[in-house]
């Protein structure tokens, strides 16, 4: 039944089911080409995972890029150890709880935020690879721009992604160097196939690969950085201190049981503790018994996005500035009460957030929108692994160019409304603070302490549930990477029940009503890539609703 019902989705990007010694699943083949040269010369994961960001940043420009931030999970097979690195921007020191509201208190409106130099945070994606390279790279630092600076310099074809993209996009069209980037004469985006160069990212690159991040973070690039946004029509208050004083943090990632395995994801401000939240719902509703096709599956596993997604908009935020109950929200008696709430014959239609242990006082913070970015995950010969997201927030980022990359617009992560009824919102904006993030890298562990997969995926909130989805597919319903991956996306972000849009699982719309649930098809475009090991080595799953490859050896 399983196979009938998922055959037009196992057709597709059907290469990373091949066995390999080492792999790499990416957003674009050039990208997942790169990591794959860096292992075939013999560097490690975290190696790949430079090569693979550098070239993202270049071919997927709407999506990534050493404008904007990350998480990373690295595996070591050697020390059977996993750690977690936080490369998420950060609010500059003269940002302010009402950044975001105008001169009647009320809420900017979001586009306009957006493409601003308000929306700015401090870039942290490259201090984050430097510290990482520094404990776990094995080729040297300058060797993994190459790829990148040979695509920036001798050009790479216009993907019809990218070309898209650009055609819905008017923002960027304001930017002089935008415009003779990716765009003709008469404004509109270069054909698919043409030939894209970027000698300023080219530049950029090789002094970052010959200095390090301190390239970046000080000197003339940094200065560059600051004068664009504050130049912008909007402008921004990043100053060079702000890009000085950045540091990338090492933390411990948050692990819980899930089917006899270990479940690993990035800790707060990263979006990990919904995604065991809501594996922690499912265990404890019979959502084992429901077959994979069921309206009572998707019925089980949109009330336990529900009751996540309330948790997430009232205690998530920067853990060094507010107290986020982690272990009251994954403690056993609390999940088993909020478990309860779920009821297998009527949807609750919208919840609200619980009581966790030792939960401070506070007040709902307003949703992010965005949803530009990327993930990637790399398994090398030795069993070490990445599993890194990716991101400058909404498509092309704040629209503001920079030496041939693109700025993050990461600040609108943070609520716009700081408080309300005079109860602060955890994810205010606060200076030098790290906005609430979706991300949520993954690795699963098996019972005998071995990594079984790394995976993730971009989507902007609804990351939670892509990445959630992803797993149940594997753990439960017992599907490889890549048909993981490729099934329809579903479930709910504490609103309507989304089933994606063209897919199989719109039958299921009708039972779902009649269970009470809101309903609605959306396109639901992630960008999941998983690997797995299998009998003869690794396999890999490329989502494909965007443009990603895997590749290996």
């Amino acid at each position: 039944m399983r196979a009938l019902l998922f055959a037009a989705l196992l057709a597709a990007a059907s290469a990373g089911l091949a066995q390999h010694r080492f792999l790499v699943a990416a957003a674009h083949p050039l990208a997942a080409e790169a990591g794959a040269e860096m292992l075939r010369a013999g560097g490690g994961a975290l190696d790949a995972a430079v090569a693979v960001q550098m070239v993202l940043g270049l071919v997927e420009p709407q999506s990534s890029g050493i404008g904007g931030g990350a998480f990373l999970l690295h595996w070591s097979a050697a020390e059977r150890a996993l750690r977690g690195y936080d490369g998420r921007e950060t609010a500059p020191a003269a940002a302010r709880p009402d950044r975001f509201l105008d001169a009647n208190g009320r809420p900017l409106e979001f586009r306009a935020a957006v493409a601003s130099g308000l929306a700015v945070g401090v870039p942290g994606v490259l201090r984050m690879l430097e510290v990482a390279h520094r404990r776990h790279g094995r080729a040297p630092w300058r060797a993994l721009f190459a790829p990148a600076i040979r695509l920036a310099e001798g050009g790479f074809g216009m993907s019809p992604r990218l070309h898209g993209m650009l055609e819905r996009e008017t923002e960027l069209r304001k930017s002089a160097a935008a415009r003779a980037l990716y765009y003709d004469e008469d404004g509109r985006p270069r054909p698919v196939g043409a030939r894209i160069v970027n000698a300023a990212y080219a530049g950029t690159l090789r002094a970052i690969a010959a200095g390090g991040a301190d390239a970046f973070y000080s000197g003339d690039i940094a200065a560059d950085i600051v004068a664009a946004v504050r130049a912008h029509s909007r402008p921004g208050d990043l100053a060079l201190e702000d890009l000085a004083r950045y540091r990338a943090l090492e933390r411990a990632p948050l692990c819980a049981a899930y089917r006899a395995r270990a479940v690993c994801t990035a800790a707060p401000p990263g979006g990990g503790l919904s995604v065991l939240q809501m594996l922690g719902l499912l265990a404890r509703t019979g959502f084992a018994q429901a077959a994979p096709n069921s309206a009572q599956a998707v019925h089980l596993f949109a009330e336990a996005g529900r009751l996540a997604y309330a948790d997430r908009a009232r205690f998530l935020a920067d853990p060094d500035f507010v107290r986020v109950p982690v272990t009251g929200l994954l403690e056993e008696a609390y999940l088993r009460e909020r478990a309860r709430l779920v009821d297998p014959r009527r949807s609750m239609g919208r919840a609200g957030a619980g009581a966790p242990r030792l939960a401070p006082a506070r007040a709902d913070g307003t949703p992010a929108r965005a949803s530009g970015t990327s993930h990637f995950s790399i398994v090398d010969e030795h069993g070490d692994a990445v599993s890194m997201t990716t991101t400058i927030e909404s498509a092309f980022g704040s629209r503001i160019l920079v030496r041939g990359f693109l700025l993050n617009n990461q600040l609108t992560d943070f609520s716009f409304v700081p408080e309300q009824d005079g109860v602060a919102v955890a994810n205010r904006v606060q200076a030098g603070k790290r906005p609430r993030s979706a991300m949520s890298p993954a690795v699963v562990l098996g019972p005998d302490g071995k990594l079984l997969a790394a995976l993730g995926s971009p989507g902007g909130p609804a990351i939670v549930n892509y990445v959630a989805k992803t797993l149940v597919a594997m753990l439960d319903w017992g599907l490889d990477a890549q048909s993981a991956v490729a099934l329809p996306n579903f479930g709910s972000r504490n609103g309507p029940t989304e089933l994606e849009r063209g897919t199989v699982y719109e039958a299921l719309a009708a039972p779902l009503r009649a269970l009470g649930h809101e309903v609605r098809t959306a396109e639901l475009t992630s960008g999941l890539h998983a690997i797995e090991r299998s009998r003869g080595g690794w396999r890999g799953g490329a989502d494909p609703r965007r443009e990603g490859a895997a590749r290996g050896g």
